[in-house]
C-alpha cells in the first residue's frame, strides 16, 4: 500500500496535526486498519477504500489507535488533500468524502485552503461541577467560566466545551490522569475542549483526547465544530454570524491554525472549519 503523512490546519511543514493517509491496492478488513492505526499511533489514521467514487465521494474509514472513528476534523482535510493531489491532478474545487457519519463535503480554495462543512449539532448533559474538570485538567475551579455552561457537543465527533477565563488557565492545563478517568467515568468517553478568546477577538483552544494516555491533539477540527456550534448556540459573541481564527498546539510545540465561518439562521447551523495541509513523506506499506 501507499501511504503518505500530511501535516493537517498548519501554516508550514511540521506544524500543525500529523496524519497517515492509506491507500490500500488490495482487500483490507477493519482488523488490520485498526492494527496499522496502532502502529502509526498518531491520533488519526486514515485509509482510502477506492480511486473510484461512489454516490458521488470517496470511501474512507478513519481510526484513532483504538477505535473506528465516524468522523473527524483534521483526517477529513488531510484526506481530501490526498485525493486532490493523486486523484484529482490538484484540481478539483470539491471533495466529498463518505464516512461512518455520512457525506462531508470539503471544498478547495485556489491558495489550497480547504473547508469542511459539519453536521448539524447536537446538545447534550451538561458538567455541574466545575471541580471535576479542574481536577482532571490541573487547573483551580474558579479558572472556569460560570456564565456560560460546560456542555456536552456533537457536530459528527462530541466534545465537551468547557469555557475558561483566561489564557493563562489555558496554558497551565495538564492532565491528571486518574481525574481526567474518572470525569469519562462520571460523564462521558469524549474530547474535553477548553478555550478562551484572546485579545484580538480570535479563540485560543486546547483539546485533550479520551484515547489512550488521554493525549492532547493540535489541532481538532471535529471538536472546533463542536465549539462554533456552541458558541453560536450561547450568543457567546452577540451575533448570528462569526468568522474566527483558532490557535491551538503551541503548548506542544505543533501550532496550528483553523479557520470557522458559522451561522444560525432559522434553527439551521452552518459550520464550515478549513485550514491548509502540507504532505511531508510518502511510502510503501509492506
Amino acid at each position: 500500500m501507499k501511504f503518505y503523512i500530511v501535516d493537517v490546519f498548519a501554516e508550514a511543514k511540521y506544524q500543525g496535526n500529523q496524519l497517515a493517509v492509506f491507500i490500500p491496492d488490495r482487500e483490507i478488513n477493519t482488523d488490520e486498519m485498526q492494527q496499522i492505526a496502532k502502529e502509526i499511533h498518531f491520533s488519526e489514521t486514515s485509509f482510502i477504500l477506492s480511486d473510484k467514487q461512489s454516490d458521488g465521494g470517496y470511501s474512507v474509514k478513519i481510526f484513532t489507535p483504538d477505535i473506528e472513528v465516524p468522523f473527524a476534523g483534521h483526517p477529513t482535510l488531510g484526506t481530501a488533500h490526498i485525493i486532490n493531489e493523486i486523484f484529482e491532478g490538484g484540481k478539483a474545487e470539491k471533495i466529498i468524502l463518505n464516512l461512518k457519519a455520512g457525506q462531508i463535503p470539503v471544498d478547495i480554495a485556489q491558495d489550497g485552503t480547504m473547508t469542511m462543512s459539519q453536521n448539524q449539532p447536537q446538545f447534550g448533559m451538561f458538567v455541574d461541577n466545575p471541580q471535576a474538570t479542574a481536577d482532571a485538567l490541573s487547573i483551580n475551579a474558579d479558572d472556569i467560566r460560570t456564565d456560560f455552561p460546560s456542555q456536552w457537543v456533537s457536530t459528527g465527533l462530541e466534545s465537551f466545551i468547557v469555557p475558561l477565563k483566561s489564557i493563562d488557565a489555558i496554558e497551565r492545563c495538564s492532565v491528571n490522569h486518574p481525574m481526567r478517568q474518572k470525569f469519562i467515568d462520571d460523564y462521558a468517553p469524549c474530547n474535553l475542549l477548553v478555550f478562551c478568546e484572546d485579545q484580538n477577538g480570535d479563540i485560543r483552544v486546547r483539546t485533550f483526547m479520551e484515547d489512550t494516555g488521554f493525549l492532547e491533539d493540535p489541532a481538532t477540527g471535529s471538536a472546533n465544530g463542536d465549539l462554533a456550534a456552541y458558541l453560536l448556540h450561547y450568543n457567546f459573541f452577540g451575533k448570528s454570524k462569526l468568522n474566527y481564527r483558532v490557535s491551538q498546539g503551541s503548548e506542544m510545540g505543533r501550532p496550528s491554525v483553523l479557520y470557522v465561518n458559522a451561522e444560525l439562521n432559522s434553527g439551521i447551523y452552518k459550520i464550515e472549519v478549513g485550514g491548509t495541509s502540507y504532505t511531508v513523506s510518502e511510502g510503501d506499506w509492506k
